[in-house]
């Protein structure tokens, strides 16, 4: 239903949390949104919905992009095998490192555009 990215490739600090942003819009294919656990606790985490996701909206996620052109048609690429398999955690601890070891299909984003 979402890709979601944004955890640092290499280990560091937690990061600060950002506050929130009221919805303004609706979680629509193609929007980007901070993931969050919670009210305020939004870091570097984003992702992007693969469909029409109106739910979100109720739970205070706020999109504050769009994928543009045919933009989707890259994101609809995006390797989804491993579900929700990478763990968090070891993500932060290691990275990379961790990624490239246990999951090596993963799509990366290794270039993005902000217009």
């Amino acid at each position: 239903f979402v890709a979601q990215f944004g955890l640092p490739a290499k280990p560091q600090a937690k990061l600060d949390n950002i506050r929130d942003d009221p919805v303004k819009v609706s979680n629509k294919r193609g929007t980007i949104v901070f993931a969050t656990a919670g009210p305020n606790t939004r870091t570097s985490q984003l992702f992007i919905n693969y469909k029409d996701n109106a739910f979100l909206d109720r739970q205070g996620f706020a999109p504050f992009g769009e994928v543009v052109d045919d933009g989707m048609e890259v994101v609809d690429k995006f390797f989804a095998g491993y579900g929700e398999s990478p763990n968090q955690g070891q993500i932060t601890n290691s990275g990379n490192t961790y990624l490239d070891a246990k999951f090596p299909k993963l799509t990366k984003i290794v270039k993005a555009k902000i217009e």
